[in-house]
Formats: structure tokens, sequence, C-alpha cells
């Protein structure tokens, strides 16, 4: 459980873990996270750190690294378990979308799902009531389904700009957060993996992990069932999650697994792309998974106009693109100015030899939440 006379941390006289960067002098990082990373680098336990340029400040450490330890920190990976991003082809033309007819059709995201989940949770080797009334539900937050379109693919790519694409952004909901109050204050210094309350929590955490799957699953199918289409996933990247290696626990906190292809998101008003892995060891089979926040968001109150006029301006979008949120305080939260340059990100990664840019993604619908969908 670490040392409890010093929370976990390492005494002065011992060394720090290992913090490789993987971004440029310029990368817009918070002090704060800086900060952080520092303090985490002095965990008990912790042998190495990989941080990307999404990184920024976070309840329990900062968010945008990967933390390889010979324990487990549950707050490492947070309340939102499983959290991650997929992107999903759908076979609707890019020249028969109808962005007006796909606004109102969209909302039924916001909508209770009613339909009976149990096969799915069943097939997904989960209990058949579990969470099963929030499956298919977005969240608060970060979260959302954007429609997009694909441009600029770099050769080989097998992936049809003239196609529709949707990314989802979404986690384990109520059920994660769950899994970490149920923990007893002293797993924060670290539990051993062979003890009770570790094997306890990995079960919980590996249940997250697929139930959030499964919930960008289906959050899919209800957008495509909205936009008369069929779909094909493309990549379903989890950016919250524990893995076990054989040097250790890896601990990844807004750091996306280094799957074939990743989607690395922008802001709702920017593009998006999709990056393949070239990670060196010093990575941790980790990147970066979005632009990550440049102010947080009770700061983004007092530098955003809350004006209805302004509000009505933030639901369109530089690429002529709609954004369905009808929620004033999340509006402003999430408006653009919040995220720093999923562009600059990227254009890091390259020069880091992390990944390269396969294509970039354009936001044309953006869905954050209605007045009739609940933040559980």
């Amino acid at each position: 459980m670490g040392n409890p006379d010093m929370d976990g941390r390492l005494s002065a006289s011992q060394a720090g873990a290992a913090i490789t960067k993987f971004y440029s002098p310029d990368a817009w990082i918070d002090g704060r996270a800086e900060d952080q990373l520092k303090d985490l680098a002095t965990w008990a336990g912790v042998t190495q750190i990989a941080a990307f340029p999404d990184l920024h400040p976070g309840k329990y450490g900062p968010v945008g690294c990967a933390v390889l330890a010979d324990r487990v920190f549950p707050q490492l990976i947070g309340n939102d378990i499983g959290c991650g991003m997929s992107l999903f082809q759908l076979d609707l033309p890019l020249r028969k979308l109808k962005l007006e007819k796909a606004v109102r059709r969209m909302r039924v995201l916001g909508e209770p799902t009613n339909s009976p989940r149990s096969e799915q949770l069943d097939d997904a080797g989960l209990p058949t009531d579990l969470f099963a009334s929030a499956l298919g539900t977005i969240g608060g937050g970060n979260h959302f389904c954007e429609v997009q379109s694909l441009v600029d693919p770099l050769v080989p790519c097998d992936l049809d700009p003239q196609l529709t694409y949707l990314l989802i952004h979404s986690g384990s909901r109520g059920l994660g957060e769950a899994s970490l109050r149920a923990l007893p204050s002293a797993a924060f210094c670290g539990l051993r993996p062979d003890s009770l309350e570790a094997k306890n929590y990995l079960s919980d955490h590996d249940k997250a992990v697929r139930w959030a799957s499964l919930n960008r699953q289906i959050i899919a199918e209800r957008a495509a069932e909205a936009l008369r289409a069929d779909l094909r996933l493309i990549t379903d990247v989890p950016h919250n999650v524990l893995t076990a290696t054989p040097n250790g626990w890896l601990h990844r906190k807004g750091a996306a697994v280094a799957a074939d292809l990743v989607p690395v998101a922008g802001s709702r008003a920017t593009s998006s792309y999709l990056v393949r892995p070239c990670t060196p060891d010093a990575a941790l089979t980790s990147l970066a998974h979005g632009a990550g926040r440049r102010y947080d968001r009770s700061s983004m109150h007092g530098r955003v106009s809350g004006k209805r006029s302004d509000l009505t301006a933030m639901q369109r979008t530089p690429f002529g693109g709609h954004v369905i949120c009808e929620d004033r305080d999340l509006l402003i939260e999430e408006a653009p100015q919040a995220y720093k340059s999923a562009k600059n990100v990227v254009s890091d990664l390259e020069a880091k030899s992390v990944a390269e840019r396969i294509a970039t993604l354009n936001p044309l619908l953006t869905f954050k939440k209605t007045r009739k969908e609940a933040l559980r």
C-alpha cells in the first residue's frame, strides 16, 4: 500500500521516476501540469512516465500521460474508467448528407434509449443489468458524438474520403465513478497487485472498460440509425485504462493506447486527426488522445461571453457545421478556446517520431447535449 508516513512518495534521497516528454519547448503546457508530473515521479513504485503534448492539470495528477508502476494507483485512471474514442465509417456518401435534416434526426441521442440491452451486455461478458439504462448515452464534459468528413488521406489508406465518418468520445458513465468511490482512501497510496482490494478493483476496472467500449458502439448505432446508414468500426481506442505488462502496471490517463490507428480529437470547431503510432519504448505504447485543455472549465466563464447571440454563434462552426448543445454552461466550458491546437499536438508527435498523420477529420455536426438529456 506504499509508505503511509509519506503518502506513497519517495524520500528526498531516493531518485524519482524517469520522465520522457514528447512535446516541444513551444508546446502550450500549463505549469501546474508540469508540477504534477514532477510530483508523480516521486510516488513510490512509479518507475517511468511518458508525457504527451496534450498534457494538462487533472484532479489526481496530470492528464495526457502514461505511468508505469509496480503497484496499482486507481486515481491515475480516474472515475471515467475506459473512456476512449471510437471512429466509424458510415456507408452514407458525403454528398448525400443533408445537415439540417441530420441535426433534427441526431437529437434522438438526447432521448432515453429504452431499448433492452441485456443481450449486448451478455455478449460483452457483462451482467445483463449492469447500468443498462445508461448504455447509448454520451454524458457531459468533453464527451461528444461527431459527424465528420475525411480529407487529405495519405497513401496507403483504405478510408474513403467520399463517405461520412462518426467519432465517438465517451466512457463508462456512472459505472466507473462508482468503482472509484467504492475504494478505501488508502488505495490512493497504491495497491499491491496481489491484495484483495487490487483484485476487486481490477475486476471492476475490466468491466468498466468493456462497458465503455460497448457504450460507444451503441451510441454509434443510434447515430447511424438516425442518419439512415450502416456503419463499420475503424478503431476503438481507450485512453483511461490500466494494463498489466511484464515491467509493471501501465496507467494511461488521457493517453491513448497505441492501436493501429488512433484518433486525436480537436475541439468542436477544429479538425481532428487520424494517426498511426510509431511509438518508441519511452512512449510506453501510448500517445496523445486529443488537443488537451488550455483553460479549465471554471475559468471559461470569464473568458467567453454568455450573451444569447454569442451562444447562438457558438452552435455553428467555421466548417459550416452545427453544434447540438442546449446546456449553456457546457457550451461555454467546452468552447473551442478552451482547447489547445490539435494540429500542433500532432506536429509534436510527428517531430518526436511518436506517430504519423494519416488523415484529417473535419467536424460537420457535433452532438453534446439536449435539454432532455440527463448528465449522469
